[in-house]
């Protein structure tokens, strides 16, 4: 595929730079292996530069205080992203392996959309409210309840879904008053830097305000967490990396924000239509590849249709099959790189090691780029690694479960809590069976949860905090008491 994109270049304090050494490193094509373009490996001298370019626009400038700029610069940015639309879908589909489909969802649309969201939500929030006079201790007084900006922002984001992040973290951070430094995941530095380019070429948005910093190294980017010029950290990765920022950021009792893994279960109970609820997870679990923290990837059936689920599953991913994600037509393309491909077959490997069969699929293809086999896994408990750890690719585990009760208890007995599903013949039914599961997303009878609106987000392992809706936007924000005499 011929990029029409600029090369990646690091926006550091309003200017759109290279590496202060000069040195760069590839970006991979995850459906072929092939170099498509370079990025700058950012030195601990450029992260120094961007953590001091954003505390000064913080301290000095008047992004935090004024907020028309703030909806103007955001309107500019949304226009830019709507005018590059199409090379910004090519240079995701490119980079990052994702099937064209995607980009009218989270790949591009909707994250965009989400941009004009919080961009609405900022011309009429009330940023201050009123407590009313009482007499705490006697002492007649007017209370006032202010929110203000965090400060600066360190948003830290993966190769996944990486628009879909970095402005789910950028919009509303920047909507907020805050300044940010976004290091975006090194599998996919170029969507980030084009994000980048389009804020300095086409927003008002000062210098220093918003700053994209791409190295490879994590020694170097873990300063981030550990600076203590940084307010804020908001992560979204693997819940191994968060414990390990949320560390780093403890001497400094710099707030963190987490996002982080899911091992979501999709029930069927036993009035419901199970072959159309394993085809349906069983589609989610090939879309990107299963790469995807929210997608359901352990199907939860009655005992007594578990061998029928199993079949519809895998009839179902055959049908899907691993494409190129050029293709208009594919769903599941590549995974994205060949750490992660090693990591999805080594547990193939163990699924079979597990006493697991494969209903389909169970291998990595042979052909250049990084491809594993949409995969249906049988004959495992959720006690098994494979139904308890985050695999990241395109694999389904089917469960048999005995009864509403023990659905719950499956869905349930996870260090995870981030989504999940519930279909029922009975509506009423199928909503009290997902009011006992402990995620922070359900979708019950294919409803849809996912909009720029609606907080995401989850419980235990699954990460602290909200991201999206107006709860996603005040995770930006600080709480500031205000009393006066009355």
């Amino acid at each position: 595929m011929t990029i029409a994109t600029p090369p990646a270049q690091q926006l550091i304090d309003g200017r759109l730079v290279a590496a202060s050494d000069g040195t760069t490193y590839p970006i991979l094509d995850p459906a072929t292996g092939q170099e498509i373009g370079r990025a700058p490996n950012g030195t601990a001298a450029d992260v120094e530069a961007a953590v001091a370019a954003a505390r000064r626009a913080f301290d000095e400038t008047a992004w935090s205080t004024d907020v028309e700029l703030r909806v103007r610069c955001l309107r500019q940015l949304h226009q830019a992203l709507l005018d590059h639309a199409d090379t910004f879908r090519d240079l995701t589909t490119a980079e990052v392996g994702m099937p064209g489909f995607m980009m009218g969802a989270a790949g591009f649309d909707v994250p965009v959309e989400g941009l004009s969201w919080v961009t609405h939500l900022l011309e009429s929030y009330e940023f201050e409210s009123d407590l009313g006079v009482a007499k705490p201790m006697g002492i007649r007084s007017r209370r006032t309840v202010r929110r203000e900006a965090v400060g600066v922002v360190a948003a830290i984001t993966p190769w996944n879904v990486p628009t879909q992040i970095n402005l789910a973290k950028v919009g509303p951070a920047l909507a907020a008053g805050c300044t940010v430094v976004l290091k975006p995941a090194p599998d996919t530095p170029w969507v980030a830097a084009e994000l980048g380019r389009l804020v300095a070429e086409h927003t008002d948005i000062p210098a220093g305000v918003f700053n994209v910093v791409t190295p490879l190294s994590n020694e170097v980017a873990a300063a981030l967490s550990t600076d203590p010029r940084v307010d804020m950290v908001s992560f979204t990765g693997s819940t191994q990396v968060g414990r390990a920022i949320m560390a780093a950021a403890a001497p400094t009792l710099k707030k963190v924000f987490l996002e982080l893994g899911g091992k979501s279960a999709a029930i069927a109970l036993d009035d419901a239509d199970v072959s159309a609820v394993a085809a349906a997870t069983a589609f989610t679990a090939c879309i990107h590849a299963g790469q995807g923290c929210a997608i359901t990837t352990r199907l939860v059936v009655p005992r007594a249709k578990y061998d029928e689920a199993v079949q519809v599953a895998a009839a179902t991913m055959e049908s899907i099959g691993a494409k190129d994600p050029a293709d208009p037509g594919a769903i599941c393309g590549p995974v994205i790189s060949a750490v992660q491909r090693d990591r999805v077959e080594a547990y193939l490997r163990l699924a079979e090691q597990e006493g697991g069969t494969f209903a389909t699929g169970g291998h990595v293809i042979d052909q250049p780029g990084f491809w594993v086999e949409p995969t249906v896994i049988a004959g495992l408990d959720n006690s098994s690694r494979l139904a308890q750890e985050e695999i990241f690719g395109p694999v389904l585990v089917v469960i048999p479960h005995d009864g509403d009760d023990d659905a719950v208890r499956i869905a349930n007995d996870s260090a995870y809590g981030l989504s999940g599903s519930v279909d029922s013949g009975d509506v009423e039914r199928a909503t009290a069976v997902a009011a006992r599961i402990r995620t922070g997303t359900v979708a019950v009878n294919g409803g849809v949860w996912f909009s720029p609106d609606a907080p995401f987000g989850g419980y235990k392992q699954s990460g602290i905090g909200r991201e999206m809706g107006v709860a996603g936007f005040e995770e930006y924000l600080e709480i500031k008491t205000v009393a006066f005499p009355a």
